[in-house]
């Protein structure tokens, strides 16, 4: 989380906004959390403000904010709610690509103030502090300093708000460097409402004569006279004046105040007290004297870790909300507890799966490590958190399965870590190519350069091999105990972007290393053929297992000079074919690169992918369906698409999905399940793409169809961990069938759906549902469901048992004292019939289920206990009936 405020007085009101996991709303003082911002354009939060004079106002100023490695979604304006929540609309301001801030006029609600940073990855005019006074119907630029410039915090004198302070910060950041600092950085102040600014630097050194980098500023809500402000600079500093701006005196050089300054830099002042300052960092620092010292005794860790935001209440200083990278903290006594809230926002890097029945999901999630947890867990009725585990690695990068034993799973981590992690013994081995850190070395020194997320494939044709990027490819045969470089350096290695990053005071963690490899492929199909591609623009392949190499990148039409090779997706179906993702969004270019080859790379066509604007229509995927050529799947930064005539046209695939990142593709063949990795909310399944695969003009043209149905598991429930379902837990999807069919129109009749067994007998009839389009139902693979008689007396002694209009009820566990009797039994295993009967026509599919191959019963005992069950159940049921 990097954004939070609360709606003031009332305690039980709160927002919180996620980097790129949207917006979330408390009504009960934090104890439930719902997600309110899935229906627009954007899950990048930058900045929440509500209206103090009314609440049911609120704004949210999109693109993230805190900048410190590659993955950093941006925004696509301002959106405003005047029902606290329940819907909104997008007020402009598109361009701005990163607002860090949003202020409402204290008391006039169509005057408001927005901090735009803009894209930060290049020359951009819009940058600055923007106002409206109608409400946001339009806006007037009304501070800029310079086209590299942006505005990175902003705060109101909360009685006289015709004073506003900005505080500008100069950044440009591209691939290969974070440069923070410049004549344009420091403090501003209106005393007009935004018509004139100057500059602050009456004891505040900023400008041309000291630049400066990153800026934050905070008024004291008691005492609009005190000001703070926290400047990037050789070592970071904490500023105060008490009279309005006019003079500052610096009260302290202190590097935990400002870490890693891109990532945070930030202060604010509680509202109760003007003395009480806070410093938000990696820890959070509280000092109760005016800045001139911390509280030693003050525990940093507190209210939470890597913090970003504060918000005090202006109507009760003891209530303060916390952002932070573990998600969000609160308290209601001035931070003697606090209450962590963790809601739903994971980001993951990528996704991988094995051949498990049920299958199992891995990946690597920001600030924790590598992750595994079950598609679905036969334990309960949810994915409870206590299911997941690591698997070694750290937080960025890869975790796969080893595709020739599922027990072993290899995890990578920034700095060229790498782990392989043994199921059987839960434990892992650190197996990295070299072991010196390349930690705070600028890249040109790095023996090894190795990029946060440094590409990693599992070969497989061959066991034991596995391949890792640096500049070079790595090759191991022998699971990690020794490795091999077996290529030359593969990028420009273009030793003017393998400088020293950060600007201000360096920063070198492998999150902006220029002539790295980003991303690997093997070809599924042929032993030998490996591609790569860099981070500055190369794509090579290799035929022969790495004896020679080819640069290929010269053969693509239109590829962007140092543009991100973002993924590489070899085809199923022909070695010579692939598929090549570009990003060009830190070299300010947001427009949408695919290219695809069916000769190695002598050639190569760029698909035409016509997008709906919107400044998040870079790529991060693309992925030919393992089983069905020509059908692609595109994962953008704010979207997902499919493509079933190899990207022609292109369908946004939405449903329930919010408007998220989409970092990784993958499909289990089994299951043919679709399942993502979202940098923001975590993993996504879609359940069976069947009708993806299968929808032609032909389909789409008849009054309706079935689609052919996937083998379907009779899964029995273990005993599993004891837990309670949480903002965390996954779902598990329906048991039994996925059944799925068309409809052009809403049919005149009902559509109904039977089931037959091998003797041609109606076992099960569902009522389907009557929509045009495609239409899912599933069955629970059990016979029909008991009709239990109604009842018209109350159970004895539960007189509070309603009956009703017609003096009757159900009969209920309680009346029979039974609950697993009433529950009609599976079918066994076999292959029955499925009918779709719409308008009088019956259109059939056969469907397979078979047995759990996680039980262990012998096969004769489990086929006669099958059969005895299924005998004896349909006789009880005629005696209940």
């Amino acid at each position: 989380m990097i954004a939070v405020a609360g709606e003031p007085g009332n305690p039980n009101v709160a927002y919180s906004g996620a980097a790129s996991g949207g917006v979330w709303k408390t009504e009960d003082g934090g104890i439930n959390w719902k997600s309110i911002f899935d229906k627009t354009e954007d899950s990048s939060i930058g900045a929440l403000a509500v209206s103090p004079s009314s609440p049911k106002q609120v704004w949210v100023g999109t693109g993230e904010t805190f900048l410190i490695r590659p993955a950093h979604a941006v925004g696509n304006g301002v959106y405003k709610s005047s029902d606290a929540g329940k819907t909104w609309t997008n007020m402009g301001l598109e361009k701005t690509f990163r607002i860090s801030r949003v202020i409402v006029h204290p008391t006039d609600t169509n005057t408001v103030y927005v901090a735009s940073m803009g894209h930060t990855h290049g020359p951009q005019q819009e940058r600055g502090v923007y106002k409206t006074t109608n409400g946001g119907k339009t806006w007037e630029r009304v501070l800029f300093v310079n086209e590299n410039t942006g505005c990175s915090d902003m705060s109101i004198d909360p009685k006289n708000p015709e004073t506003v302070y900005a505080a500008m910060w100069q950044a440009d950041i591209r691939t290969w460097n974070l440069n923070s600092g410049g004549e344009g950085s420091g403090i501003y102040r209106s005393k007009d409402g935004g018509k004139t600014w100057e500059p602050l630097r009456n004891g505040l050194e900023s400008g041309p004569t000291h630049p400066v980098g990153k800026t934050s500023v905070d008024v004291s809500y008691t005492n609009p006279k005190r000001v703070y402000a926290l400047v990037e600079d050789t070592e970071p500093r904490l500023y105060r004046s008490d009279d309005g701006g006019d003079s500052w005196k610096l009260m302290q050089k202190n590097h935990s105040m400002g870490q890693r300054a891109g990532y945070y830099t930030r202060l604010r002042v509680s509202t109760a007290n003007e003395d009480e300052v806070y410093t938000i960092c990696v820890g959070i620092m509280k000092s109760i004297d005016g800045g001139k010292t911390f509280l030693k005794d003050f525990n940093q860790w507190a209210p939470g870790g890597d913090n970003h935001d504060m918000w005090f209440d202006p109507k009760d200083g003891n209530r303060i909300l916390c952002a932070h990278d573990g998600c969000l903290n609160m308290t209601y006594n001035g931070g003697k507890s606090w209450r962590n809230i963790n809601l739903p926002i994971a980001q993951m890097y990528n996704v991988a799966v094995d051949d498990r029945v049920p299958y199992w999901v891995y990946g690597n999630r920001q600030d924790a490590w590598s992750y595994r947890g079950p598609s679905r867990y036969l334990g309960g009725y949810n994915i409870p958190l206590g299911v997941w585990h690591g698997t070694g690695g750290c937080e960025s990068g890869f975790a796969q399965p080893d595709p020739f034993d599922n027990n072993i799973v290899w995890s990578s981590c920034y700095d060229g870590g790498l782990d392989i992690f043994d199921l059987t013994t839960m434990q892992s081995r650190d197996v990295r190519v070299w072991p010196q850190t390349q930690i705070g070395a600028a890249p040109a020194d790095a023996k090894y350069r190795w990029h946060w997320s440094f590409a990693m494939v599992l070969s497989k044709h061959v066991k034991g091999r596995v391949w890792v990027g640096s500049q070079y490819v790595h090759e191991t045969n022998n699971g990690g105990q020794g490795w091999q470089v077996i290529s030359p350096d593969l990028t420009t290695n273009d030793k003017t972007h393998q400088k020293n990053s950060g600007g201000m005071a360096s920063d070198n963690l492998m999150t902006w290393d220029g002539c790295t490899l980003f991303s690997m492929a093997e070809s599924p199909v042929k032993e030998g053929v490996l591609w790569t591609g860099s981070n500055d623009g190369q794509v090579q392949v290799t035929q022969d297992g790495g004896k020679t190499w080819t640069n290929v990148s010269a053969n693509m039409p239109g590829l962007p000079t140092w543009g991100t090779i973002r993924h590489i997706d070899a085809s199923y179906f022909d070695a010579a074919t692939c598929y090549v993702a570009v990003d060009a969004h830190y070299v300010g270019d947001f427009g949408t690169y695919v290219y695809k080859t069916t000769d190695y790379g002598a050639t190569w066509k760029r698909l035409e992918i016509n997008l709906p604007p919107n400044n998040s229509n870079f790529v991060n995927q693309i992925k030919e369906d393992p089983d069905k050529k020509g059908l692609l799947y595109l994962g953008t930064e704010k979207s997902l698409y499919f493509s079933p005539d190899d990207g022609k046209n292109w369908i946004h695939l939405k449903n329930n999905l919010p408007p998220v990142p989409i970092f990784g593709i993958e499909i289990q063949r089994n299951f043919k399940d679709l399942v993502i990795a979202t940098y923001g909310r975590g993993f996504y399944i879609l359940d069976d793409v069947t009708p993806i695969r299968e929808f032609t003009d032909q389909v789409r043209n008849s009054d309706a169809h079935l689609f052919s149905i996937r083998k379907a598991y009779r899964f029995q429930p273990i005993n599993g961990i004891k837990t309670s379902q949480s903002y965390v837990s996954g779902r598990n999807p329906p048991d039994g069938a996925s059944i799925n069919y068309y409809l052009k129109e809403k049919s005149k009749d009902s559509v109904e759906l039977m089931v037959l067994n091998s003797r041609n007998e109606i076992i099960r009839k569902e009522k389907g549902i009557n929509q045009p389009g495609i239409n899912r139902v599933w069955w629970d693979l059990r016979l029909q469901p008991y009709e239990f008689p109604k009842l018209r007396t109350k159970p004895k002694g539960k007189d509070w048992v309603t009956l009703d209009e017609k003096g009757e009820r159900n009969m209920f566990i309680y009346d029979l004292d039974i609950g697993p009797g009433q529950t009609p039994p599976l079918v066994p295993p076999g292959t029955y019939t499925v009918v779709l009967k719409v308008n009088g026509k019956e259109y059939k599919q056969s469907l397979v289920v078979v047995k759990d191959p996680n039980t262990k019963a012998r096969k004769l005992i489990s086929k006669s206990s099958i059969a005895s069950e299924l005998n004896f159940t349909p006789r009880l049921k005629i005696r209940c009936n």
